[in-house]
């Protein structure tokens, strides 16, 4: 089996406890949909992403309230907490006094160049790094009518410009995001900016869409750019409950081999062979599976002919189909089981094998 690809040498920098960059883990951020000044719902979401296997989580900051809850949210929490900012730096220096880990922020939309200097001097002597948030939509005017649009070398030039006036500031501790809603942009922005700076880069397909288109453009353009070795944080965007990004981006992750949390479900696509209802029994599975953080691969099989030899690098699986069963190890039979029992058959030997409880039925 091929090796994990080589990645990228980037400086390292902390958000709150986690590190970004050098030789840290590629780590995985999602970012609520509550309204930030309803504490408990935004709380509860939070403890909802960690769960599924979120590290670092990104709370929109619109206004003074959310401010102000964003102070009693960090209390309630322990994952860091990056404050997303846009058009009032005021808003952004409340966030730090609150006890943001980070702050996202585009310079392009917070005002002058004095209000950005003293929100990165500030965020320098609170310790607390920047995100650069370069949007294909929020590049500045003058770089548009330069390149002809939002190109990959109008968002390049936009972030260079935004980081060099950080190290103006006296501020090192930044990443970057470069992302536009189409895929091959967003590819070659990021590797523009990589090639020619050690900045920690957070990569992501903005706008990308409803699930399932949302997570192939994802997968798309975040794993053409892990396999290049590109890509400290990423974040998995689609239209849709925050925690359906996180299997998504483990999914990514696992198989390039950068990490290994997680249930890898091997199933085969049915065909005229199949005798039991394959996708009901998937589609449960999976959703029991979820917030398994241990790494297993488990396979749920058409039939029993040819089950356990398509899918021998299962750790644990199943076929089924004429009424009865069987559970499978490594490609060898366990045990056979009348087909009503074998999804619980199932379930309980991943339980055995992993020692964490699964979700309820």
């Amino acid at each position: 089996m091929q090796g994990a690809p080589r990645r990228r040498v980037s400086r390292q920098i902390r958000v709150g406890n986690v590190p970004v960059g050098g030789d840290a883990p590629v780590v995985v951020q999602s970012m609520t949909n509550t309204d930030t000044r309803h504490v408990a719902a935004t709380v509860a979401q939070i403890q909802r992403l960690v769960q599924a296997g979120c590290e670092i989580v990104r709370v929109a900051v619109p206004n003074a309230e959310a401010v102000e809850a964003l102070g009693r949210i960090k209390k309630a929490v322990t994952v860091p907490i990056i404050a997303d900012i846009h058009f009032d730096h005021r808003l952004a220096l409340g966030a730090l006094r609150a006890g943001a880990d980070g702050l996202r922020i585009n310079p392009g939309n917070i005002g002058d160049s004095a209000k950005v200097r003293r929100v990165a001097q500030e965020a320098r002597d609170r310790g607390v790094p920047l995100r650069i948030g370069v949007n294909s939509g929020s590049v500045e005017r003058d770089l548009l009518a330069k390149h002809g649009g939002p190109t990959a070398e109008a968002m390049v030039e936009s972030a260079l410009r935004h980081m060099d006036f950080l190290a103006a500031c006296g501020m090192a501790d930044f990443k970057v995001s470069l992302k536009s809603s189409d895929v091959l942009t967003t590819v070659e922005a990021y590797r523009r900016l990589a090639a020619c700076s050690d900045v920690p880069l957070h990569v992501g397909v903005t706008e990308a869409g409803p699930a399932v288109l949302g997570a192939v453009k994802s997968a798309l353009g975040i794993g053409l750019l892990l396999a290049d070795g590109i890509g400290d944080t990423i974040r998995v965007s689609v239209t849709a409950d925050p925690e359906e990004e996180l299997p998504i981006a483990y999914a990514i992750l696992r198989s390039l081999g950068l990490r290994h949390r997680g249930v890898d479900v091997i199933s085969c696509p049915t065909c005229g062979r199949t005798e039991w209802k394959l996708m009901d029994v998937v589609q449960e599975v999976e959703r029991r599976l979820r917030h398994v953080a241990t790494p297993l691969k488990v396979a749920v099989m058409g039939c029993a002919v040819n089950g356990p030899g398509e899918a021998r690098e299962a750790d644990v699986g199943i076929a089924g189909g004429r009424g009865h069963g069987i559970l499978f190890k490594k490609g060898q039979l366990v045990e056979k089981v009348p087909e009503e029992k074998v999804l619980e058959r199932l379930l309980e030997e991943v339980q055995a094998m992993t020692g964490e409880t699964l979700q309820g039925p």
